[in-house]
């Protein structure tokens, strides 16, 4: 009898455990479901970057003398940014320019003698029709007209050979020339300005140091477009546009939004991580920024006004259909709901809840059904 009033005690005990564990209300959590705004956003995260960046290096090769602006200096177009030693190339070119004074007195002299040359050849001619004259009327010989012939032909030769030292005078001129433009812009090398207005963002190179051409100087980019170079999964492809509105949260300044909108959308995909390029012009700046730092961009692909609103974290899914927990009295009851537009915290309701409407979610770390249940809200 004792043994049989134990059994019944033990299971009186797990009649009310089961039943405490079935019908005892659940911890949950509760919200009241309100209309408002959404902001549909792609994400994508990468560097700020400028669209034109260039490295200034010198023509030339040579010895550097003066740098003459830092990173975080802005210059100008034309501005000179380094000198190199010219003491060489100074001296080239002097020398090249007393090779053109030399060619030019010298082309003096050869048109000098070019007018001595037509005026030898002037009178041998005269002469010349002399002698052929008297000759006719036996006036004088025969040797003495071939003389004067003869006169003439030298004199003939004299004018042509004037003629070719000119024109080879003519040719040592415009050597000495192009010699002297090519040392003068050699010397204009040794002097490198700014291509553009831009911002010296890294310094390469100090006083004393050799460079060639092509090795860099300092680096510059134009603050005419700076913008982020952000990387979007292809799928989001169909959504994005040039000119749309974004904002851009640097991670150096997590708690603030910059406005800038889409000014470029690549045309090629990443084949391993299937994700393409889009860039967001920054519309206004941080006080400090600096060229490839991280941050991410949210461009805006749609706006709704006045939407049914609830926070992602109160879905609770069956399957592949969405639904809520929609609190009557103190029961808490599944509801299939539609959804639209998905916001950085709320999604949007299309059908199946209404505004006003309390929803709630279980308030443990595991999940648990509140369908049919009686909920306890905290």
């Amino acid at each position: 009898m004792v043994r049989f009033g134990k059994v019944a005690v033990l299971a009186g005990v797990i009649a009310a455990l089961v039943y405490w564990m079935r019908f005892a209300p659940l911890p949950a959590i509760s919200h009241e479901v309100a209309r408002g705004e959404i902001v549909a956003e792609v994400m994508g995260t990468g560097t700020l970057e400028a669209r034109v960046r260039t490295t200034v290096s010198p023509k030339i090769a040579g010895r550097i003398q003066q740098v003459l602006v830092d990173q975080g200096d802005q210059v100008q177009a034309g501005q000179l940014l380094l000198t190199l030693d010219d003491a060489d190339l100074r001296q080239q070119v002097e020398i090249a320019q007393a090779n053109v004074d030399s060619a030019a007195a010298a082309l003096d002299r050869l048109r000098a003698d070019e007018a001595q040359a037509n005026a030898v050849l002037s009178q041998t001619r005269r002469s010349h029709e002399r002698a052929q004259e008297a000759l006719a009327t036996n006036s004088v010989s025969e040797q003495e007209a071939d003389r004067a012939l003869e006169a003439y032909r030298v004199a003939e030769a004299g004018v042509a050979r004037a003629a070719a030292g000119i024109a080879e005078g003519r040719t040592e001129l415009i050597a000495a020339e192009r010699n002297l433009a090519y040392r003068e812009t050699l010397l204009a090398d040794s002097r490198v300005a700014a291509p553009f207005d831009g911002l010296v963002v890294k310094r390469h190179r100090e006083p004393g140091d050799i460079v060639a051409p092509g090795s860099p100087a300092l680096s510059l980019v134009s603050l005419e477009e700076i913008w982020v170079t952000a990387w979007v999964d292809e799928t989001e492809l169909a959504e994005l546009a040039v000119g749309q509105p974004a904002r851009v949260v640097f991670r150096s300044e997590p708690d603030h939004d910059y406005q800038g909108e889409v000014a470029r959308l690549g045309r090629e995909t990443d084949r391993e991580t299937r994700e393409f390029v889009v860039d967001v012009r920054v519309l206004a700046l941080p006080d400090n920024w600096a060229v490839g730092q991280r941050a991410e961009a949210y461009v805006q692909t749609a706006r709704k006004d006045s939407v049914v609103l609830l926070p992602p974290r109160f879905l609770a899914w069956r399957g592949p259909e969405a639904g809520v927990y929609v609190l009557t009295g103190s029961k808490a009851n599944w509801q299939a709901v539609q959804l639209g537009l998905h916001g950085s915290d709320d999604v949007e309701v299309v059908t199946g809840l209404d505004a006003g409407a309390t929803v709630v979610m279980p308030a443990g770390p595991k999940p648990v059904s509140l369908d049919g249940r009686e909920v306890r809200l905290q």
